[in-house]
C-alpha cells in the first residue's frame, strides 16, 4: 500500500510528521484564539490567575471544538455527530496544549501580572503556544497514527 492510499500513515502505526503537524496546527489555532481571549479578558478584568487560567483553557476548548465542527457541518454531518466527532478528535491534543501553555504563563515569572502592554505578557504567551505546539506534536503523531485524534475527522475535511 502506496503512503497516498492511507492517508499520510505509515506501516507501523504512526502518521507522517506532515500530516501531524497540519493537525497540530489545526488545533493549535483553536487553542491559540482561546487561550488568548482567555489571557486578555483575566489579564484586562484584573481576574486573579487561577480564574485567569480556567478562562484561558474553557475558551480554549469551546474554540478548537468550534472549529472542527465548522469543518465537519460543512460537509453535511450533523450537530450531534459533529459534537461528537469534534470531542473525539481534538480533546487529548487540546488537553496537552492547555496544560503545556497554562504552565509556562503561570511558570514565567511575572507574565501573569503584566499588563497587555508589556512585552513580557505576549512574549509569554508566544513562547508558550510555540512550546504547546511542540509537545503535542509527536502526541498527535502517534493519534493519528493509531485512527484516533485528528484522523476520525479526516474523512470529512
Amino acid at each position: 500500500m502506496d503512503h497516498a492510499s492511507h492517508g499520510g500513515m505509515h506501516s507501523h502505526g504512526l502518521a507522517d510528521w506532515g500530516t501531524a503537524a497540519r493537525a497540530t496546527a489545526h488545533c493549535l489555532t483553536g487553542c491559540a484564539l482561546g487561550e488568548v481571549a482567555g489571557m486578555v479578558i483575566g489579564t484586562a478584568a484584573g481576574l486573579h490567575n487561577a480564574a485567569t487560567v480556567v478562562l484561558s483553557i474553557a475558551l480554549a476548548f469551546v474554540f478548537g471544538y468550534a472549529l472542527t465542527m465548522r469543518g465537519v457541518l460543512r460537509a453535511g454531518l450533523p450537530l450531534r455527530r459533529a459534537a461528537k466527532l469534534a470531542l473525539a478528535a481534538d480533546t487529548v491534543s487540546i488537553a496537552v496544549m492547555e496544560l503545556i501553555d497554562n504552565t509556562v504563563m503561570v511558570g514565567v515569572p511575572g507574565a501573569m501580572t503584566a499588563g497587555l502592554s508589556d512585552p513580557l505578557f505576549w512574549g509569554a504567551l508566544a513562547f508558550s503556544l510555540v512550546l504547546a505546539f511542540l509537545v503535542t506534536l509527536p502526541v498527535n503523531r502517534w493519534m493519528i497514527g493509531r485512527g484516533k485524534g485528528h484522523a476520525v475527522v479526516h474523512a470529512h475535511h
